[in-house]
């Protein structure tokens, strides 16, 4: 994998639905090298501090590879690094492949995937399509958020190496799929409980389906 983008952005508010909303959603790529902390990339922000960003959602990684498809799919000839509100625009990133615990040297940085991303109503604001969660998330096409073991600086062309993998993975796709579109498996939900990389709040999201489906059965 390489690293094709860096793209940041802070907090601006727009109009939507006849009213405001404030959104750290509009990245855009920057040049040279940039500082990646603990929590996000310099010059980068977050809106909604309860629901992005954090330690396990420091920065947030998307293929460069779905930008074609998505040109594709929308008809769309419009759509350029940053588009999904993604930090890291990487080119070879496949969901299939990439595993929840990966670890990733880019750069002078160490990263760890943490959990897949959940579409909210503010990328269909930005993309300008009402029903795009839906279509977001049908596309399985989720891109992964990152948490940072290792600060450093970062730069468009860096190599992504695959470093670290868990004993027993489980791909980012398919965390994706057991959350949103095929949860009724106890033997994978079980599984994802308790996948040390996997962000806490999704380790405990699993748990907790696990003991719904232990009681229910």
């Amino acid at each position: 994998m390489q690293l094709h983008s860096v793209n940041v952005g802070t907090p601006v508010t727009v109009p939507a639905r006849g009213g405001l909303l404030r959104t750290g959603i509009y990245k855009h790529p920057v040049t040279g090298r940039v500082r990646l902390g603990h929590t996000n990339l310099e010059g980068d922000g977050q809106a909604d501090l309860q629901h992005h960003g954090g330690p396990h959602q420091a920065v947030y990684a998307y293929s460069r590879d779905h930008y074609a498809w998505w040109a594709q799919q929308l008809e769309r000839d419009d759509l350029t690094p940053g588009q999904f509100g993604e930090n890291l625009t990487i080119g070879g990133l496949d969901e299939d492949e990439v595993c929840i615990g990966d670890v990733w040297r880019v750069g002078e940085t160490l990263l760890q995937v943490s959990q897949p991303r959940i579409p909210c109503h503010k990328l269909a604001h930005r993309m300008g399509l009402p029903d795009f969660v839906r279509t977001f998330t049908q596309s399985e096409r989720c891109g992964c958020y990152l948490r940072v073991l290792q600060t450093g600086k970062l730069g468009a062309g860096d190599r992504v190496s695959l470093t670290e993998r868990e004993e027993q993975p489980m791909s980012v796709r398919a965390i994706f799929r057991l959350r949103l579109l095929q949860p009724d498996d106890p033997d994978a939900t079980e599984r994802a409980s308790q996948l040390p990389g996997l962000s806490p709040e999704w380790r405990e999201y699993f748990a907790g389906r696990r003991l719904a489906m232990v009681a229910g059965a």
